[in-house]
């Protein structure tokens, strides 16, 4: 999708004479069904015109324009992209992006700045290192600057046109000399450098048939990029498969191999619960479809496991990492292998809550991403559902994909990985919330995990430390009992999480917020060291893998000694979505916690609020270990 496109000339006639913005808000609303704020439309106006200036003194008068152009699979635009030929008659296109900057100040964060954007100071990326994502995220992702004899070569670069940075400006800092040397950026006072950088490239015109050549290529991953990608994950020691892993992973390289050659699309359904090894499956089958040169990419519905394995990977990754709601706009069968991990996350439609009334399409997600690719692997639990807008069941996946006609394989995972390898305590979890009748009704200390109920939430907590002194990955998590504030004007967290005289914050809420030095963002907190300082909720530790798991056990799922059933409180929960589940409240809470319990590979300890909870988990316990009371330095007297 592009907003605009055509010959320079057209594009400074239609800037000279004010249409310029007229034209790419009407092309909005036709593609996206509502008006672009008026805000925008002020940038367009403004920053186009000074990009227009650019284009015409450097006479550059036969060349293609692209305002606009979205990413593929992604909701990100570029600005600005010019198609041309250079002195050797090579293609060439050069992405500019357009600021109205007018200043900025350092950041402790690596390629971020902090500058007054939509109405207050925020922490953005550094102009370089953003425009630079955007050539490598195409680069990478897009045929036509990576295929046949002579692909068109790439250039990014920023023009912050309202900017004139002096001798030791913040934007030009040194820390940023990798990223401005590759892309580099030009403010008010280098007009005459920006025009010797275009015409270096550009300088021989020829635009139309370039501009042909971007808006005909197709999404597919760069044999460059699947090579990084295979060779990253091949090197990482913990994704290495086993047994019934590496089974079910063959099946699927099997199946993929016969399902390309078939006009029908293929759907292959993996059922498994915590621990099983679903992530590690999809990791290696990304890997290896990559090695063999085959067009792959990775989904989920989580931003937090998304962005750490695109950190894990490198940002280079971006295009091959997706979330579940970025194939609205994809070509059938653009894509080889589509891996949905995490697929009982997958929701109704992808019309989310910043997509308007206008612009919904209802337009089922799953259908989307069977659309989307030949073959679709699902890697669900069907009992790690914790919100009522997430749908994707097994049983559901296969009821989509037999409308779509396609055929369906499914393969079932049992061995347990997780959890010193004990079925016996995922089980004993699954009895003991009444989730299934399952052969482990007790706990008794089987396999050597390490399962603990603390006297105090301050003990639960000393130990979560303890162990990541040992260097142990753990982590401490609640239920959703308590409001998630976002963080306050310095960047500071709330104390949400509190517990008598314990007071700790929830991690980071999502959005683009200004953190304090110290704190990582949410989608890192369950990686970050220092996550250790904050409380994690389910959506940022759900399909995460620890060595030691703590839990906070709230009031929002009960058991009720006299009734002998679970019970729900709806008042006790701050999770606004799941409490307007009328019907599964109690499901998805029960949901909740088995998640959390069953993210320690090595051990997990729990505190209870509720002195009947705890009593009736311990009458499900063969033995209760004795806990030593820690001397916690900040634990009240």
């Amino acid at each position: 999708m592009r907003l605009y496109s055509g010959m320079s000339r057209e594009f400074i006639q239609d800037t000279v004479h004010n249409r310029i913005a007229t034209k790419l808000s009407d092309a909005y609303f036709s593609y996206f069904r509502y008006r672009p704020p008026s805000s925008e439309v002020a940038s367009w106006r403004n920053s186009l015109r000074a990009m227009a200036q650019i284009v015409d003194s450097a006479r550059l008068h036969d060349h293609g324009i692209l305002l606009e152009y979205q990413l593929p699979v992604s909701s990100l635009r570029l600005d600005c992209m010019i198609c041309g030929s250079d002195s050797e008659r090579v293609d060439q296109a050069v992405i500019v992006e357009l600021k109205q900057w007018e200043s900025c100040k350092l950041n402790d964060v690596d390629n971020v700045v902090l500058t007054w954007v939509g109405g207050r100071e925020r922490e953005v990326l550094h102009p370089s290192a953003q425009v630079g994502q955007y050539q490598q995220y195409l680069a990478d992702g897009h045929t036509a600057f990576h295929e046949g004899d002579s692909p068109v070569r790439l250039s990014a670069c920023s023009y912050l046109h309202n900017y004139d940075p002096k001798p030791g400006d913040p934007l030009l800092d040194s820390k940023f000399a990798p990223v401005l040397s590759e892309y580099p950026v030009f403010g008010a006072n280098r007009t005459e450098q920006l025009t010797q950088y275009l015409q270096e490239r550009l300088l021989k015109g020829k635009g139309a048939a370039v501009l042909e050549r971007v808006e005909k290529g197709n999404l597919r991953a760069s044999r460059k990029l699947m090579e990084h990608v295979a060779t990253t994950i091949s090197n990482r020691a913990p994704w290495i498969l086993l047994d019934e892993q590496l089974v079910a992973f063959e099946k699927v390289l099997s199946l993929v191999r016969r399902g390309l050659s078939k006009k029908n699309k293929h759907v292959v359904i993996i059922r498994g619960g915590p621990g099983t090894g679903k992530s590690v499956i999809a990791i290696n089958l990304l890997g290896e479809l990559s090695r063999r040169g085959i067009g792959a990419q990775y989904a989920t519905g989580s931003k937090a496991f998304t962005e750490t394995l695109r950190s894990l990977l490198g940002n280079r990754s971006r295009s091959m990492l997706q979330y579940f709601n970025g194939y609205r706009s994809v070509d059938s069968d653009a894509i080889d292998v589509l891996i949905c991990d995490e697929a009982h996350r997958i929701r109704l439609t992808s019309d989310g809550q910043y997509v308007r009334k206008e612009d919904r399409t209802n337009v089922p997600q799953i259908q989307e991403i069977i659309r989307a690719s030949k073959v679709s692997v699902f890697l669900v639990d069907d009992r790690q559902v914790v919100r009522p807008n997430e749908i994707g069941s097994s049983s559901y996946i296969r009821t989509q994909a037999m409308e779509a006609g396609a055929r369906v394989s499914e393969y079932e995972l049992e061995v347990q990985f997780r959890c010193a390898g004990s079925d016996a305590f995922i089980n004993w979890i699954n009895n003991t919330l009444g989730v299934e009748r399952t052969a482990n009704p007790i706990w008794d200390g089987a396999e050597g995990f390490d399962f603990r109920i603390m006297p105090s939430v301050w003990e639960l907590e000393a130990e979560i430390r303890r162990k990541a002194d040992q260097n142990f990955s753990s982590r401490l998590s609640a239920g959703f009992c308590w409001k998630w504030s976002p963080p306050r004007e310095d960047g500071t967290l709330v104390d949400d999480v509190i517990v008598g005289d314990f007071r700790r914050p929830w991690d980071a809420k999502p959005g683009k917020w200004k953190l304090a030095p110290g704190i990582p963002s949410a989608a890192l907190w369950a990686t970050d060291p220092r996550g250790i300082d904050q409380i994690g909720c389910v959506y940022n530790i759900q399909g995460f893998e620890l060595d030691y798991a703590g839990v906070i056990w709230g009031l929002d799922l009960r058991y009720d000694l006299d009734r002998q059933e679970w019970v729900g409180d709806k008042k006790a929960s701050a999770d606004s979505v799941v409490k307007r589940s009328k019907e599964r409240f109690v499901d998805l809470v029960k949901n909740t916690y088995r998640v959390l319990l069953s993210r320690g590979m090595k051990g997990c300890y729990i505190y209870f609020q509720d002195k009947d909870t705890e009593r009736f988990v311990r009458s499900r316990m063969e033995a209760t270990p004795k806990v030593e009371r820690l001397r916690v330095a900040d634990s009240p007297e």
